[in-house]
């Protein structure tokens, strides 16, 4: 592969392929946070999704090919199933000297790169809670990436939650952790909820109090150091009420089940990936 040409980190403009949820999160997490100014940001939309981006100040064109000859860095924000085609379709314009992500689910790097016909890729796993700016995101970096490329897209992710890099091959645990995880944690949520409306609680205010209890057990794990285990028992007083309720947890099994579930979502993930 021939030198790189270093994507210019102070002017470089982003686009998208893909109008979509995750893209139009992205994009106002970047603005929001100050990352890049709207007017560096494009997206090309014929539909009703256009406003959204048009409403952020984000440009948006007719077509895709419009925002790969704009832009610097080109985000594939498709569905698995389409990234292909879109990728084929904009091959002639999809040269070196611009920098390749795909948030595409289970679509893996090697595949991306023969397609786009060079290894300047990037294969990010986002998660929907990107769209309130507590996303967890995992990338993985082709070979023909620089380590600029990698900070770049690092600023660009981390401005709608946390982003962390590992090898391609942990991909299919991210999705059955970070991706899938939200759903578990709904889950969660919605039963804790459930169980103070057996209680007693009205239902708004059981379903307020569940939501604000996970956020700020989530908040105290990732802020304090400690371990969950340990702040598990700071709540686990002798005798008390809350080790009668972890008690009813490890007798259903609570810890195997969500350990299970991960590993299924990680098992499917690996099942797609290579269909």
């Amino acid at each position: 592969m021939s030198a790189v040409q270093p994507i210019p980190a102070d002017t470089y403009k982003l686009g998208f392929i893909g109008a979509g949820k995750m893209a139009e999160s992205i994009a106002r997490g970047v603005v929001k946070s100050g990352v890049l100014p709207a007017s560096r940001i494009q997206t090309a939309h014929k539909g009703a999704r256009r406003a959204a981006f048009e409403s952020i100040g984000v440009g948006v064109f007719e077509h895709n090919n419009q925002v790969v000859e704009n832009c610097d860095v080109v985000i594939f924000s498709v569905k698995p199933q389409v990234v292909k085609d879109a990728i084929l379709q904009l091959r002639p314009l999809l040269s070196e000297k611009k920098l390749l992500v795909s948030v595409a689910a289970g679509v893996k790097l090697k595949d991306l790169q023969g397609w786009a016909g060079h290894d300047r890729f990037i294969r990010v796993v986002p998660n929907t809670p990107a769209a309130v700016g507590e996303g967890a995101s995992v990338m993985s970096l082709g070979a023909g990436a620089t380590q600029e490329d990698g900070e770049i897209i690092a600023k660009l992710f981390g401005a709608v939650g946390k982003i962390w890099k590992a090898d391609e091959k942990l991909f299919d645990a991210v999705t059955g952790l970070s991706g899938s995880g939200p759903a578990y944690i709904f889950l969660v949520i919605e039963a804790l909820a459930d169980g103070a409306v057996a209680a007693g609680l009205p239902r708004e205010l059981a379903l307020g109090l569940a939501s604000q209890t996970v956020l700020g057990a989530a908040s105290m794990a990732t802020q304090t150091g400690k371990h969950p285990g340990q702040l598990k028992d700071d709540v686990t007083s002798p005798g008390g009420t809350t080790i009668a309720g972890v008690h009813e947890l490890e007798k259903s099994g609570f810890r195997g089940i969500l350990m299970n579930a991960v590993v299924a979502a990680a098992k499917r993930s690996r099942e797609l990936s290579q269909n």
